[in-house]
């Protein structure tokens, strides 16, 4: 038996609760995990407080990382005893996820555990840190280099924020932290923002083009905060865009784009390849401090994830939330 949180479809919705299930009931996948770290992210939020469509099919164990011990394996990679890694996939969505004490997947997913992190470093990282790499990345690819001008970086006290922007200050970069949040400046210049700006600084206005700023940009908000980011931005400013905590609709005109060059970069995390998910984590471990993941995570057991979304939601949770699924 393991325990795991478990969302069921109601008349009027859903519902998440702490269930005891047998091994019995893990869905098809070649490698059983036994699983002893997670992470609670906006989307893990989203599904356990049912705010949003995440959830495809029901009933779902939240949860799209997962850290821990293969313990049997029809996967000829891996073998029992092997530490892994997943992020996204489909987990906790469309296939049972990480919260919970075991899990049962497809080897195509996981990763080794990067040797220079631990489980529950790697959880403090999870798909927010991956996604802020693959941003990093994709902000060099797009000839976005140190000293060129300053990197806005919006969603600062989140996941993906807080260590973009730990990556970018290491590399050299001038990182600009926005936020709605004025008691989080000195948590985001210790991470290495040289400048803190509240949501303001990015207010949108009916203008196809504002006083160019932004050499490049990370955004995990969507609407029209990443309207003003590319009407904003320098001439051949990258932006890569991860989320859409602030709305899926853009609201903006093609002039960024044909008078500045501006490049919109979408960053898609879930099913990002095998190879690129290798480069990103590997660049991880060199480009980013351990201990600095130790200092933007906060710990809680299992049984607390449900109580604790609602409150990420709301944003009144700063940096990485580690979900330890032993912890009763």
């Amino acid at each position: 038996m393991f325990n795991a949180i478990m969302i069921d479809k109601t008349r009027t919705g859903s519902r998440a609760s702490i269930r005891s299930l047998e091994r019995a009931a893990l869905p098809e996948g070649e490698i059983t995990i036994r699983v002893d770290y997670s992470s609670l992210n906006y989307k893990d939020a989203l599904a356990i407080t049912g705010r949003g469509p995440v959830v495809r099919r029901f009933p779902m164990i939240p949860g799209i990382d997962l850290a821990g011990e293969i313990i049997a394996s029809d996967d000829p990679i891996y073998r029992p005893g092997d530490q892994v890694i997943a992020n996204g996939w489909g987990l906790g969505e469309e296939h049972w996820g990480g919260l919970s004490q075991m899990a049962r997947v497809h080897g195509k997913w996981l990763l080794p555990r990067p040797r220079n992190f631990s489980a529950r470093q790697c959880m403090g990282i999870g798909t927010a840190g991956y996604t802020a790499m693959l941003c990093v990345m994709a902000l060099e690819k797009g000839g976005v280099t140190p000293g060129d001008g300053e990197i806005a970086v919006t969603g600062a006290g989140g996941g993906v924020g807080g260590i973009a922007i730990a990556l970018l200050a290491r590399l050299g970069y001038r990182v600009v932290a926005v936020t709605g949040r004025d008691d989080l400046t000195g948590y985001l210049h210790m991470l290495g923002a040289a400048e803190v700006v509240g949501r303001s600084a990015l207010s949108h206005t009916a203008r196809p083009l504002q006083a160019a700023r932004w050499r490049g940009a990370i955004d995990v908000a969507g609407g029209k905060m990443l309207a003003a980011l590319c009407a904003s931005m320098r001439p051949g400013g990258v932006i890569a865009a991860c989320g859409l905590a602030a709305g899926m609709d853009l609201p903006l005109t093609v002039a960024p784009f044909i008078l500045r060059g501006v490049t919109l970069q979408g960053i898609d995390s879930v099913t990002c390849p095998r190879d690129q998910r290798m480069a990103a984590w590997a660049r991880l471990e060199r480009d980013l401090d351990p201990a600095l993941v130790d200092s933007i995570c906060a710990d809680i057991p299992l049984k607390q994830a449900i109580a604790t979304s609602p409150r990420l939601l709301a944003g009144n949770v700063r940096g990485r939330i580690v979900v330890n699924t032993h912890d009763a």
